[in-house]
């Protein structure tokens, strides 16, 4: 008898590689030591917040005694603080925005879900390009939608404007984007990205409807040599940004996030009145009190970007030297190496074997490369040297 929809039982079987590793890992923790195990497996933020995130918080706590601190507003957010995030975003995005183009959400989670409450019908799709953020596919499916994906070029996972265009149908309701990127490190550029647009407004144009492009960005921050996040907001009518501030500011336990429109869209505000509805009626009902105070505190501020990439340089030595094949990340946290062999899961397996924990790229849509994240500390990287180039035999 079981306690569980098909659908729910179907999702935890996919979603379980990543959950196989973290239980894998607290085996291994257990079993020999927090310092014996390298675990490259999660992307939890290490470092810090910034000290505008604690400014943030006293202040908070110098008005608790205030009547309704903590109480109800409206869905989206305080109008304030909607209005001070729509000006940091639009020096961010290059775009002129108000406080009525921004809703305040849980999280980009949140805010991805709320987004398709508001504009999915069922059967509507949604493309990513895989190597994709695994939760994507849960999300739409939850509002009715159907999931589908488009490769990235091989070995550099830029975009394939050619095989995304042969994609399109007339179901097709949204294309999502994450630059810089999570599993592969890769940033998509202002051409891909121009090309992108009008592909999706041909597509729009034939199938009588918007398709929108939503940018999920909570790794713009994080872009190393130089390298150009371009904004979609100025690119395209119907983009929107949706991000959060987990890893800019490490709040990934405060669930702050946010959707973007383009200034460009015409009626956006029909769209921005649904999503403030979705947000209630998904059971979000509005976003954290404390959440948006430590924003408005820390606009501008983020966690030093340059031990991120000290680490980036760390794993690539570390990789090199162990032979491994690999595509340098230019933004994110993250490598994804070819996995030795060609099977990642079996390569994975080996890994674990030298006390090392990576995800095999087939929980990501990418077979044939396992994930290692380095938000970690640079001593952990050093001291995996050893296993790396033992496992690769």
């Amino acid at each position: 008898m079981s306690l569980l929809s098909q659908q729910i039982s179907g999702y935890m079987e996919r979603a379980s590689w990543i959950r196989k590793m973290f239980e894998a890992g607290i085996i291994l923790k257990q079993q020999y030591g927090e310092d014996a195990v390298c675990d490259f497996s999660l992307g939890n933020p290490d470092l810090p917040a910034p000290a505008a995130v604690g400014d943030g918080l006293r202040a908070m706590a110098d008005r608790a005694g205030e009547p309704f601190a903590f109480g109800y507003m409206p869905n989206g957010g305080y109008a304030w603080a909607r209005q001070k995030l729509a000006t940091h975003l639009s020096a961010e995005q290059g775009v002129s925005l108000t406080g009525d183009d921004v809703v305040l959400t849980c999280g980009a989670a949140g805010g991805l879900n709320a987004f398709f409450r508001a504009v999915l019908d069922e059967g509507d799709e949604v493309l990513s390009m895989a190597p994709y953020f695994v939760e994507y596919g849960f999300y739409v499916e939850n509002h009715g939608g159907v999931f589908r994906t488009v490769k990235t070029l091989p070995d550099t996972f830029g975009l394939d404007l050619d095989a995304i265009e042969l994609a399109m149908t007339p179901r097709t309701r949204a294309v999502i984007i994450n630059s810089p990127n999570n599993p592969t490190g890769a940033v998509y550029s202002r051409a891909e990205l121009e090309g992108l647009a009008d592909i999706l407004a041909r597509a729009s144009a034939r199938n009588g409807r918007p398709v929108f492009l939503i940018a999920d960005e909570p790794y713009r921050f994080l872009a190393f040599d130089g390298a150009e996040v371009p904004s979609v907001l100025p690119l395209y009518d119907h983009s929107l940004v949706v991000s959060s501030f987990s890893k800019n500011l490490s709040l990934a336990g405060e669930r702050l996030g946010y959707i973007a429109l383009s200034p460009r869209m015409e009626n956006r505000g029909k769209l921005a009145a649904g999503l403030l509805l979705t947000n209630r009626i998904l059971g979000f009902v509005n976003p954290p009190v404390v959440g948006q105070h430590i924003m408005a505190a820390a606009l501008g501020a983020q966690v030093d970007a340059s031990i991120y990439a000290r680490r980036r340089d760390v794993m690539a030595e570390v990789l090199t030297e162990a032979g491994y094949d690999f595509q340098m990340p230019r933004g994110a946290f993250y490598f994804f190496p070819k996995a030795p062999g060609g099977d990642d899961v079996t390569f994975v397996s080996r890994l674990m074997e030298e006390r090392i924990l990576a995800v095999p790229g087939s929980g990501f849509g990418g077979p044939g490369h396992f994930r290692l994240t380095f938000c970690v500390d640079e001593t952990i990287i050093r001291r995996a040297a050893e296993g790396f180039r033992r496992a690769r035999g």
